[in-house]
């Protein structure tokens, strides 16, 4: 048993390879690369892009229904192509984000969250005390009581943390070094055609479980 789980949209051949020694840490591989201050708040969670987020299993619900549940999903969700991705700062932090029409991207991640939250604990009082220390606005908190994380369904975007929050003048030297690092591997559209079941272990690292085609 995982400390808690997510669902994932994981990446594989050079940006998989190049995203994992960025952060320093390989989802798939669950093997630890050489990384920089400013990715050690990413780095446990790896290279991905979060679909449903982790979440503590529902009392009663085990792994085995979880994989179970996530085999079903996956045979019953159709992949989408949602456009290229491109480098973008979020607030302070660096991220790679969908560069084009994100709605076939939303409506399929809000199926995610929809058929998988059955298998979800609630979250705690102070769970929930530490999410409302954040500006979230009243759909954002509605979220976060309904589905145990405010950033879903129309709030909901596609992107891929590459840093912590970072300051001047180090934003500027990051970015230019992301650019130079990371552009190559932008200049195409990807196919979101699977999604990867992934567990926290108890040193706090997330690995993968397993990944499946989207078969639907």
């Amino acid at each position: 048993m995982f400390e808690r789980y997510g669902i994932y949209y994981t990446f594989d051949e050079a940006i998989g390879e190049t995203g994992a020694k960025w952060l320093g840490w390989d989802i798939a591989r669950a093997r630890a690369h050489a990384a920089e201050d400013y990715t050690k708040r990413p780095c446990k969670y790896g290279f991905h892009a979060t679909v449903k987020a982790p979440f503590h299993l529902a009392d009663g619900k085990t792994e085995a229904d979880l994989q179970h549940a996530f085999n079903t999903l996956c045979a019953t969700v159709s992949p989408v192509t949602p456009g290229a991705l491109q480098l973008k700062s979020i607030g302070r932090f660096l991220a790679l984000t969908i560069k084009g029409d994100d709605t076939a991207l939303k409506s399929l991640a809000s199926t995610v969250v929809r058929n998988m939250d059955v298998l979800r604990a609630p979250l705690t009082k102070d769970a929930i005390a530490r999410r409302m220390k954040s500006r979230l606005s009243d759909a954002q908190i509605a979220n976060l009581h309904r589905w145990g994380y405010p950033y879903v369904m129309d709030d909901y975007q596609f992107h891929v943390t590459l840093t912590g929050p970072l300051k001047d003048p180090q934003s500027e030297e990051v970015h230019a070094k992301a650019t130079r690092v990371f552009t190559p591997l932008l200049h195409t559209s990807f196919a979101l055609a699977h999604l990867t079941l992934v567990g926290e272990r108890a040193d706090g690292h997330f690995v993968q479980i397993t990944r499946l085609p989207l078969t639907g």
